[in-house]
């Protein structure tokens, strides 16, 4: 996913400021992709610029808010249906897990006792951001749902590998 295609598709629900694509962000899609603030005040300045997005009013202290043009919708819907996924998995903590044998036994074990306290915090932040959001009907926050959903299971899972793992090493298995 690109920075450009989750800005049109929060513009797709509603026009917003830049701000409110912060809050936005910070709300709902942190999890999934994060973002600057001068990463999306830029990416919203190259999609005006090419024609994907439009200032569609002017507030104090040169707020503007933006809304998707027809050109946005279209790129949109042409990354949503027909460009395949980034399926890249790249992760550094599970690199590490390959050479854990070049530490002692205790450092390897510390290593993955630490990963699933890392994801058991992350599992507690993604419940309280859920008990937190105020969930409506609108499209937006069913399918935020639905990713929060995805990182609170991912994260349970890495808890309960890591634990596991650790009990391997212990184990001498």
């Amino acid at each position: 996913m690109s920075l450009r295609h989750a800005v049109l598709g929060l513009l797709a629900e509603r026009p917003a400021s830049g701000y409110d694509l912060m809050k936005l962000f910070e709300t709902s899609l942190s999890h999934v992709w994060s973002a600057t603030q001068s990463q999306v005040y830029g990416e919203l300045g190259k999609l005006a610029d090419s024609g994907m997005v439009e200032v569609a009013a002017e507030g104090p202290r040169g707020r503007k808010e933006y809304a998707i043009t027809d050109p946005g919708r279209a790129e949109l819907r042409h990354w949503l249906v027909e460009t395949e996924p980034s399926r890249t998995r790249r992760s550094d903590s599970l690199l590490r897990v390959f050479f854990l044998g070049l530490l002692t036994p205790l450092e390897a074990q510390t290593y993955l006792l630490t990963e699933a306290e890392r994801s058991a915090r992350q599992l507690a932040g993604l419940k309280e951001a859920e008990a937190a959001i105020e969930w409506d009907d609108d499209p937006l926050s069913l399918h935020g749902r639905l990713a929060l959903e995805y990182g609170k299971r991912l994260s349970a899972m890495h808890e309960e590998w890591a634990r596991w793992a650790a009990e391997q090493l212990k184990a001498g298995r």
